[in-house]
């Protein structure tokens, strides 16, 4: 029996190696030993199977912690989002077509849950960068040339508009049209606050490798 037709199961739904409580033992039951496919846990979940929801939810929480990460100040408001995300998940996974791959959906997801927690909480930020110079040392500057963890980890300290712009544009893959749409500014000011977050990372990475020289 497959993991679809497991999971039409409701009551005592349990997980893979563990013994139910009061387990109702019948000729058309089968317990499945393989992880349910994509389709399986969207059925499952459609049916309001707990474990359904359960195995999705451990299947992708930590990709999209990681996303939600890169655009969270702290790691309480990155949970928060992706608290956030979740419920709308699976409020309105009716509503996915299945067009692409349910990750992908998800993911877009996350990034709309972020983009709200930036639009409550940017009022409350207080930025100033005037430490950092206003326009690249070098054009060759290329952030590809660097450690992309490490990269990640100063992207985190960009003041929240640069870090949104620079998330959006940089690793989603987003146009500053669409940047400017979603954020609800010009497409002008999605390009200059790029610019000015690739400024600020530029200072940052030089400053670090001047240092480690120094160390080493």
């Amino acid at each position: 029996m497959s993991a679809a037709s497991w999971f039409a199961f409701g009551a005592d739904d349990v997980l893979p190696n563990q013994t139910p409580t009061a387990p109702r033992l019948t000729a058309s039951r089968t317990v499945t030993t393989g992880a349910p496919t994509e389709a399986e846990l969207i059925d499952g979940c459609l049916r309001g199977r707990q474990l359904a929801h359960k195995l999705l939810y451990d299947k992708y929480a930590g990709k999209m912690m990681a996303v939600c990460s890169r655009y969270a100040q702290t790691t309480f408001e990155a949970e928060d989002v992706l608290q956030e995300g979740f419920l709308t998940v699976f409020r309105t996974l009716a509503s996915f077509r299945r067009e692409c791959p349910l990750e992908f959906w998800i993911r877009r997801i996350m990034i709309n849950a972020a983009l709200r927690q930036h639009r409550r909480n940017a009022s409350l930020v207080a930025v100033s960068d005037g430490e950092y110079p206003e326009t690249l040392a070098s054009e060759e500057f290329t952030l590809s040339n660097y450690n992309f963890q490490e990269l990640l980890n100063m992207v985190q300290e960009l003041a929240p508009r640069y870090r949104m712009v620079f998330n959006l544009y940089a690793i989603e893959g987003y146009t500053h049209k669409e940047i400017g749409e979603l954020l609800g500014i010009t497409e002008g000011t999605s390009k200059s606050q790029y610019s000015r977050a690739r400024v600020i990372l530029q200072t940052k990475l030089e400053r670090l490798g001047t240092a480690t020289r120094h160390v080493s």
